[in-house]
């Protein structure tokens, strides 16, 4: 099983420029101000240089030096403790374990319903099915940010990195949030006008919106 590359001279992000899981590390990386190499993988189209280092040949991956990560939330937490300025996750245990948490349930209410309708193999029907769950779920949790400046939290987080590039697919994925949800919609306001997060947007994600 190997995990190291190769060895570079500098950071090298391999992404998919349309990818809600290579955005929300491209988004750590934006917060961070790290210097990194991002290069763009079409489907189908993989360089030599992730073939070589990633026994999964997926993205997102990451090589810095001897190291290479392909799960994003792997990577997330490694920018976070590799450059530590803004911190983005707590200082406390307890916190950091709420934290991840967290993480785990936009992974299992709202990514995996995203990976549903992206994935063109998905039968119209299901697609459909996912779209109004996620609708629901989205509308359903809106109070909650109404209560702090980030999700749950008063400072930006890696939380926040997971849920903003499902936001900004909603116009792609045909979903539009009803009256009631004005308090997620002023949330994204404030996340999409971020430098980090405008930082972030590949061409292709620009396009979007």
């Amino acid at each position: 099983m190997g995990v190291t590359a190769s060895k570079r001279s500098s950071m090298a992000f391999f992404s998919d420029p349309r990818d809600h899981y290579c955005h929300r590390v491209r988004i750590v990386l934006a917060e961070k101000g790290v210097t990194v190499d991002v290069i763009n993988v079409e489907s189908g189209d993989h360089p030599q240089e992730l073939i070589e280092n990633n026994p999964y040949n997926t993205v997102p991956t990451l090589l810095d030096r001897d190291l290479v990560l392909y799960e994003p939330n792997i990577m997330m937490e490694y920018l976070d403790e590799r450059f530590p300025h803004p911190p983005l996750l707590p200082v406390y245990p307890v916190a950091r374990a709420n934290t991840r948490l967290l993480m785990y349930r936009v992974q299992r209410d709202w990514c995996n319903l995203v990976d549903v309708i992206v994935d063109p193999r998905t039968p119209a029907a299901a697609a459909a099915k996912a779209r109004k769950e996620l609708r629901e779920s989205l509308t359903g949790v809106a109070p909650v940010f109404a209560e702090m400046s980030f999700f749950m939290s008063d400072e930006f987080s890696l939380v926040d990195c997971c849920i903003a590039p499902i936001l900004w697919r909603l116009p792609m994925l045909g979903i539009e949030l009803p009256k009631q949800a004005k308090p997620l919609q002023d949330y994204m306001d404030r996340i999409f006008q971020r430098d980090g997060f405008i930082g972030s947007l590949s061409s292709a994600e620009k396009d979007m919106q």
